[in-house]
């Protein structure tokens, strides 16, 4: 339903405007009319313009009456099929580059030869060549003054008869020719004006020289054919070698929104059957000089496809032409439209065919490319091989069969020992078609009462609208069944010795012929996904109505609107919401189903995902999904994965595959116990949400009763008014969001199901699935367990005892043999919780994370209670969390040894708990505080704990500062019941100066090598750049922080003002990219220690799922996977990180300078002040000097590491 509402949209200019779109093309033919061309075919007529004076504009010696028009017509033929004329008038003529200004002296030279060869006379008929125009094809343009003076005028026009136009028409198909006939005209030379009455005695003259024309043309066409080849060659030539002619112009790459907006624009109207709409749109950008230079050769293409599946080889040549007036160079895209329109044409001339392969060739492009990198839609690729058949029946585009691997040193070993996957059956559970069909009130049911802002609800139906439409363009271009098909094969059996992107790439080049799986969609921009969500947020304001009396039939019936729009202030800003009317809300609640309605790509995947194979294909079979998620809008890191090679993102895209190849199974017996805790008012205690009847009453007075209540009462019950709301909505919030997990995982209870994944900008993984997912609560973790069981083996059930004891948050001192002597200690109380977990000693409720817990209980209880619990089979995941994996980064970097040993890396017999060293050494300072006096010292005596520091401590290496770091403290200290509340800014303010103070001295090596990280992002940043870098995966990450820039979006119910911050046309936002750098190279560098575990673990036949630095394995193969980690962790820090991310650096933003050691001693000793100042002394551009300041700053100096690893 409201995709159909988009393509009305799209339909119905009146009430579609869009910022990119320009102008509304109907409303231009009035400015038009004056300076027009028109184009005929079959009695119709299209306005498109024309140069308005200058040496291009056309003038005819003879004209026709056109039927319904009142202009006078002439008609001037163009030999060639280019433009009438000498050019496109001034505008045009200065937009043409040298060598084409040179190509035609030679065409007029040359043809000035042959005419005195052949006896003619120099008659004053300017044709010139369209180079890329197909043999068989010319150019008729009809124009027109309309009684206007014309710029300039030709002596005499000699023209041939019977020639074929071309289709310079905007919305006209057909190749038909066209028969005009000639009408000689009487010229006024004193007035310049073109008369309408013939001249009777130029009648008899004009017969006799059209006629010897005719008879010399035939003996010219000859050697013009010579001619005209040699200029072919030299026009390719030409345009192959040109500066100018780029793949793209570099001013339409300044404007990508556009380009972007317009290409959106003509995809929607083919794909609505409007293709005069996108026609006209096109020609108008084209023909305003100004409007061209943002057009590029996709916008051009998408029209070629067009006429390429109507068979219009004249159109496709009118295409061509545009290119070659718009400065552009055809690409693989244009040739192929060209071709699969030959092979659609019955008797197509081999000729013809024969010329597009050469001017192919030519440009540097194979034919064998044409099949390996265009995308097509239905039987495009079939239309293109006949054509080239034609020429060649021999020929049969290659296979590749040569796997390409990456060629990062980390998985050599890897892709040399290919591993085994275990992977449950899918067969019986790829059946179900069924998926969730979007419409309104699912928007309506989800809208609570409070409302919703107008712009995320615009956001939201926008994205429902436009994945319906990539979805319907899958089935329209006939995807949909050969990707059924692939897929079917690829599910047959996921148990084999290949990885599953291979399988799939095979399986795709067994079934090359038909559409293309890798679709070229394009993604709407983020501000037409808003103004078309707000348009139909709009419709739904003013249509959907319901009856007054629908609840109480004693009201006055009448039709009232169930959405309001009204204002409300947010951080004293004004925010437009879509309020719900009480009657609906009323009826939602008397009419509440007990199933809940959720768009199908929200939901795990009952069949396994389609694997990721590039960066455009992967994930769900038919829902868009982006391998790289970014904040709205922006495309920076999509434009580096496409300039990646395939075979680099290989080991990336691996091991996003095997996390989303682990199937999962509903711990049922547990789902229940928190379905009857959920309904029975919910545990804060237990993190179960209770209902909005548990909420707390909102204090309430009469204003007649104000008088009794003091200024200091009213103050109390306001604030305690506010409060209360704030828990109140606090609390809606929670229990929805645990009625949407419940509700999942109990629609799943007896499914297999998959989490497809993809990552973050820094290569961080994520399922794809929001509400349902092992990323989740300790409930939602509790709930889940493999669905493929290994037996436990002769460790498991030690493993088992040990995961317990951590879920505890107990023995965290303790070494391994330590916590597994205290679980064999309460193992009564380990059974009594899996017996009786509501009823019992309820010994699990006291755990850290009380669910995990008491799931890990009853698997315990199983195992013993088996025959042998070394073959009990087990599903449950056993975790291995790491010790804060930030610090343990910053140390193997700088090789500090101390940091080490509290992280963990270096062998201990006692676990080292890195919190609790800190709280121990801030504990210390506190002692020697209180001792000297100090008060708040004083007051902090016996609250200092691993808790209240544990946070600060985890997010300092992320970049957290003193100010954030103390919010954290603070809040840590309210929870503390025993603490005096009146000290609690005193104390936070206190101790996070002691934490950083003991950070700084525990980690020698971390603080400087922040300072390196920030100082050189801040000056990259400083010169105009956003910070790039490359993981030792390969994958490339680039910082999408840029200066906010604020965007109206007009709109009749509201007007939206955008914040835009990931502009790439903005300077960057120096403060973040400093700030940022630090915490997300630490980010990236552990998620590809991630990715390496995953792929060696998935190389040894493990089941391997991550929650970013926390492991997760079955209990008989925790030994391997600890094994594995620890062997990528250091060969991941074997590689000299820093010495190759400060060479790319250099190399990325110093490349220019080749003698900045000279400079060395200048720059050496500036000062970090004196350094500022030469940033701010230049507000644009980047000097030498500055350049060697950055310079100075990338290069890495390895005496900050403290030892070799």
């Amino acid at each position: 339903m409201l995709l159909y509402v988009c393509f009305l949209l799209y339909h119905n200019a009146s009430i579609f405007s869009l910022p990119f779109f320009f102008l509304v093309l109907e409303a231009r033919i009035q400015q038009l009319q004056s300076d027009i061309v028109l184009d005929v075919q079959h009695a119709k007529v299209q306005f498109v313009k024309a140069p308005k004076s200058g040496r291009g504009a056309s003038s005819g010696k003879s004209h026709k009456k056109i039927s319904g028009e009142r202009t006078e017509v002439g008609k001037t033929i163009s030999k060639g099929g280019g433009q009438t004329g000498k050019g496109g008038g001034k505008d045009a003529s200065a937009s043409k580059s040298r060598w084409m200004e040179k190509l035609i002296q030679e065409k007029k030279t040359k043809t000035k030869k042959l005419n005195l060869k052949l006896g003619i006379e120099d008659k004053p008929v300017k044709s010139r060549k369209g180079k890329l125009m197909l043999p068989g094809t010319s150019q008729k343009n009809i124009s027109t003054k309309a009684g206007k003076k014309t710029a300039s005028t030709f002596k005499k026009s000699k023209t041939l008869k019977n020639q074929e136009p071309t289709a310079n028409q905007a919305h006209t198909m057909a190749n038909a020719p066209v028969a005009a006939a000639t009408v000689p005209i009487r010229k006024d030379k004193r007035k310049g004006k073109a008369l309408k009455e013939p001249a009777p005695e130029l009648s008899e003259a004009r017969d006799q020289e059209l006629a010897e024309l005719e008879r010399k043309a035939e003996a010219k066409a000859q050697e013009l054919a010579e001619v005209e080849k040699l200029e072919r060659k030299l026009n390719q030539w030409a345009m192959s070698a040109s500066p100018v002619l780029v793949q793209d112009n570099s001013e339409a790459r300044m404007h990508e929104g556009v380009q972007l907006g317009v290409h959106c624009y003509l995809e929607a109207c083919v794909f609505c059957g409007d293709i005069d709409r996108a026609q006209r749109l096109l020609l108008t950008h084209h023909r305003m000089i100004s409007r061209r230079n943002l057009l590029n050769i996709g916008l051009y293409n998408v029209m070629m496809r067009v006429w390429a599946k109507k068979g219009s080889l004249n159109q496709i040549g009118r295409m061509f032409i545009l290119v070659e007036e718009a400065g552009l160079k055809p690409n693989l895209t244009s040739y192929c439209a060209a071709l699969e329109c030959m092979g659609r044409t019955p008797n197509c001339s081999p000729k013809v065919i024969n010329r597009v392969l050469r001017q192919m060739k030519e440009d540097g492009l194979c034919v064998e490319e044409l099949f390996r990198l265009c995308v097509f839609r239905q039987d495009e690729r079939d239309m293109v091989l006949r054509a080239i058949q034609t020429v060649e029946p021999d020929f049969q585009p290659s296979i590749n069969t040569v796997l390409h691997t990456c060629s990062s040193p980390l998985v050599k070993d890897f892709y040399t020992e290919v591993g085994h996957m275990s992977t449950y059956d899918v067969l019986s559970n790829t059946d179900d078609p069924n998926n969730v069909y979007i419409c309104h009130c699912q928007s309506l049911s989800n809208l609570p009462p409070s409302g919703e802002s107008l712009h995320m609800l615009a956001k939201e139906l926008g994205n429902r609208v436009h994945n319906k439409f990539c979805i319907r363009m899958k089935s329209h271009n006939q995807m949909v069944d050969k990707l059924s098909h692939i897929y079917n094969e690829y599910a047959e059996l996921l148990e084999f010795d290949v990885l599953p992107r291979e399988r799939w790439w095979k399986l795709e080049a067994e079934h090359s012929s038909g559409p293309s799986l890798l679709g070229d969609k394009t993604q709407w921009p983020h501000t037409v996904v808003v103004e078309l969500g707000t348009y139909l947020v709009d419709l739904m304001v003013k249509h959907m109505k319901v009856n007054s009396d629908i609840l109480n039939p004693a009201y006055e019936r009448k039709l009232i609107p169930v959405l309001y729009h009204m204002y409300t202030f947010r951080s004293n800003k004004q925010v437009g919401f879509i309020k719900p009317h009480p009657i609906l809300t009323q009826m939602q609640q008397d009419a509440m189903e007990t199933t809940l309605t959720f768009d199908s790509y929200v939901m795990p995947m009952l069949c396994p995902p389609v694997p990721w194979t590039s960066a455009k294909f992967g994930a769900y079979l038919l829902t868009p999904t982006m391998l790289m998620r970014t904040v709205v809008g922006a495309n920076q890191h999509e434009i580096l994965l496409e300039k990646c090679q395939d075979a680099d993102l290989h080991a990336v895209l691996d091991s996003l595959n095997q996390l989303g190849n682990v199937a999962w199974r509903i711990n049922q017996p547990l789902l229940d116990i928190i379905i009857s805790i959920f309904n029975d008012k919910g545990s804060e205690k237990l993190d179960v949400p209770p209902p909005n009847s548990e909420a707390p009453k909102i204090p309430r007075y009469n204003q007649q009763d104000s008088a009794t209540y003091s200024l200091a009462e009213k103050a109390h019950l306001k604030r305690e008014m506010v409060k209360n709301k704030k828990k109140c909505s606090e609390m809606h919030s929670l229990r929805m969001d645990a009625l949407y997990k419940v509700s999942i995982a109990n629609h799943m209870r007896d499914e297999v199901f998959w989490f497809p994944h993809n990552m973050d900008f820094r290569g961080r993984t994520y399922p794809c699935p929001p509400y349902f997912n092992h990323l989740g609560s300790d409930v939602t973790r509790a709930i889940l367990v493999f669905a493929e069981g290994k037996p436990l083996g002769p460790g498991g059930l030690k493993w088992l005892k040990i995961h317990l004891v951590n879920l505890t948050g107990l023995k965290k001192r303790s070494s391994l043999a330590g916590r597994l002597e205290y679980a064999n200690t309460i193992m009564d109380d380990i059974l009594d919780s899996a017996d009786n977990p509501l009823n019992g000693k309820k010994w699990w409720q006291n755990a850290d994370e009380p669910w995990q817990a008491l799931a890990c209980c009853m698997e315990i209880a199983n195992a013993v209670r088996s025959l042998d619990p070394t073959h009990f089979i087990s599903h449950f995941p056993v975790h291995q969390d790491g010790s804060c994996n930030g610090l343990q980064h910053y140390a193997a970097l700088g090789r500090d040894v101390i940091g080490a040993t509290s992280v963990n890396l270096i062998p201990s017999e006692v676990p080292q708990d890195v919190y609790s060293g800190v709280a121990q050494q801030v504990e210390e300072f506190r002692a020697r505080d209180s001792e000297k006096g100090l008060k708040i010292a004083q007051v902090l005596e016996g609250f200092i704990s691993r808790k209240v520091v544990k946070q600060t401590v985890m997010t300092v290496v992320y970049g957290v500062t003193r100010y954030g770091g103390r919010l954290q403290i603070e809040k840590r200290l309210k929870e503390v019941d025993d603490f005096p509340k009146e000290y609690v800014w005193d104390a936070s303010h206190y101790l996070v100066q002691q934490v950083f103070s003991s950070l700084k001295e525990m980690f020698t090596g971390t603080r400087e090598i922040q300072d390196w990280l920030t100082e050189s992002a801040r000056l990259i940043a400083k010169s105009g750049n956003t910070v790039e870098w490359v993981t030792p995966l390969g994958l490339p990450i680039i910082q999408p922080y840029h200066r906010t820039r604020t965007q109206m979006l007009k709109g009749t119910i509201q007007d939206l003002s955008l914040q835009i911050t990931h502009d790439s046309k903005q300077k960057p936002d120096t403060v973040k990219q400093k700030n940022a750098f630090p915490p997300n190279f630490i980010h990236s560098l552990d998620s590809t220690h991630m990715m390496l575990t995953a792929l060696y673990c998935y190389s040894a036949g493990l089941t391997f799922v991550s929650v970013h630095d926390c492991f997760w394995t079955h209990a008989l193969t925790v030994d391997t996977m600890n094994k594995v980690c620890r062997e990528q962790f250091v060969a991941l820090h074997s590689q000299p990180i820093l010495q190759e991310l400060s060479n790319f650096l250099l190399q990325k933003y110093c490349s220019g300078l080749s003698k900045h050691s000279e400079f060395s001693k200048s720059v050496n000793h500036l000062s970090v002040s004196k350094t500022e100042r030469i940033w701010q002394a230049k507000p644009r551009g980047i000097s030498v000097l500055e350049k060697v300041v950055l310079t100075e700053c990338l290069i890495w100096n390895p005496s900050l590491m403290k030892m070799p690893i």
